[in-house]
């Protein structure tokens, strides 16, 4: 347990900026630096002006200029400095010389921290807004030798500088009120990021927890709250369960993405994977050391019952994480808001892979009824991009047919607008299947899973039969304790 409230002076909890940070400044253990590139000092401003800062601040500073900066934290050597990287350097210089410039003789009770941003705000053309890499290195035990990270990255959506920098200072007061109030709540932690700042000001869209505190936490299941709680439209995270920058991943890279359930993940999907990627690396323009492949989940497919299964997203999760693949979980529930959310990052070759019933229901009318342009709309910004649709076939069960790009049936009236898309290279067929596995469906297997029946694990890759049995995934457990708490 923490000894963090032993010596902290009785104090109301006010839900605002200024009883935040005096709560911070009067707690008489609690010490450390601010560091701050880009973006003025907005958060130490907001300790040093609600009084009591000198037992708190043991530095503060702007390492604005990038000599200057370099001299302290080392040079980049891709010339970069709003990036995950810098700030990781910033938290464990500045740390450093907390550890060995404070004698633990003299103060054996004091919490350090390190605070640090690296924020690029809005530039005069007004046309990038601006984002930010924002964290804390810290303890809550002063005989912690491993420390407690956590860091998150922000993208602005204010159109103005100063209004950019009041947000930057508001929300770097929240994150630290939050490592040492509410770091046992970390759920609840994200949730107050947004204390006193509007949704439509600020979005984040990467966090991640590490150190002793957080060893109960599943970034993935941070992630997954991040696009629950609107806080933003996707997110990422890669085969070691920690979350990933989208726009780290994705920046002028070709993109191949596959949506499914994957619950659990199959032989089909497997095959879907390998039989498009090799196609996609093979088009003109694609060079496969610049490619990235994403598993895409939207957030509807994740609800049950109008809510979130969490367990079961975790047990999906697990699966694909152990397979090695990257898996992004989106708000996108049409494959056009898809296509543009990764135009946002690249101009290069995107490919999506998909089963005959996605390519029916893109040109379904009834999902395009909100978009004044109706399915022309959608199209026009599905289709218009270097974009190309890999399909994979299916057998009709009743018929015995194996359904193509051919032999697909679409409404009457979208017959002309799928010829075009056809004709003009769009859709291409996966032909290369493995036609023994087209009988498998992922929810034929989780049934047999959920009931205890056997004849389920051939159809499934290598080693996820026993992941999925001796973690009993899929398979309704109780909420442990550490799991309410986070």
């Amino acid at each position: 347990m923490s000894n963090i409230f032993k010596k902290e002076i009785a104090f109301t909890n006010v839900p605002s900026i200024k009883a935040k940070t005096l709560r911070i400044n009067l707690n008489p253990d609690i010490y450390g630096t601010f560091s701050e590139i880009g973006a003025g000092q907005e958060t130490s401003g907001h300790f040093f002006k609600s009084g009591g800062a000198s037992g708190t601040i043991a530095k503060a500073m702007s390492a604005y200029d990038k000599d200057f900066s370099d001299a302290i934290y080392g040079i980049e050597e891709d010339g970069r400095y709003v990036t995950q990287s810098r700030l990781k350097k910033m938290l464990a210089h500045e740390m450093e010389n907390m550890e060995n410039r404070i004698s633990r003789e003299k103060h054996p009770d004091r919490l350090f921290f390190s605070y640090a941003n690296t924020v690029a705000t809005i530039d005069f053309s007004k046309r990038y807004k601006g984002h930010g890499w924002i964290g804390i290195r810290y303890q809550l035990d002063p005989k912690q030798k491993e420390l407690n990270e956590i860091i998150l990255h922000i993208r602005f959506k204010q159109n103005e500088a100063r209004l950019q920098q009041e947000t930057l200072g508001i929300v770097g007061v929240n994150l630290i009120y939050g490592a040492f109030y509410k770091y046992d709540k970390p759920r609840k932690l994200l949730k107050y990021l947004y204390d006193h700042i509007d949704k439509d000001t600020v979005e984040l869209d990467m966090v991640n927890f590490s150190g002793p505190n957080f060893t109960e936490v599943d970034n993935r299941l941070m992630s997954l709250q991040l696009v629950k709680n609107d806080m933003t439209d996707a997110v990422m995270f890669g085969p070691d369960g920690n979350n990933l920058l989208p726009a780290t991943i994705l920046y002028k890279k070709n993109i191949l993405a596959l949506r499914g359930s994957f619950r659990p993940v199959t032989l089909v999907n497997m095959d879907m994977f390998k039989k498009s990627y090799e196609i996609f690396i093979r088009e003109p323009s694609v060079e496969e050391e610049n490619t990235v492949v994403i598993f895409e989940i939207t957030l509807s497919n994740l609800r049950a019952s109008g809510e979130i299964d969490e367990q079961d997203f975790m047990d999906r999760a697990e699966l694909l994480c152990s397979l090695g693949h990257t898996v992004m979980i989106s708000k996108f529930q049409e494959y056009f808001k898809l296509v543009e959310y990764f135009s946002n990052y690249t101009k290069s070759k995107i490919g999506l892979t998909m089963g005959v019933n996605n390519l029916v229901d893109i040109f379904d009318e009834k999902y395009y009824r909100h978009l004044s342009g109706g399915i022309l709309e959608a199209f026009g910004k599905l289709f218009f991009k270097d974009l190309k649709v890999y399909l994979y076939p299916m057998r009709n069960e009743e018929t015995g047919q194996i359904m193509t790009s051919n032999t697909i049936k679409v409404h009457p009236r979208m017959k002309e607008l799928y010829k075009f898309f056809k004709y003009n290279g769009k859709v291409m067929d996966i032909i290369d299947y493995d036609p023994e596995i087209l009988h498998v469906f992922s929810r034929d297997v989780l049934k047999k899973i959920i009931n205890g029946e056997e004849g389920w694990e051939s159809v499934l890759p290598e080693g996820i039969a026993e992941i999925i049995k001796k973690k009993k995934l899929f398979i309704r457990k109780p909420i442990e304790e550490n799991q309410e708490k986070v």
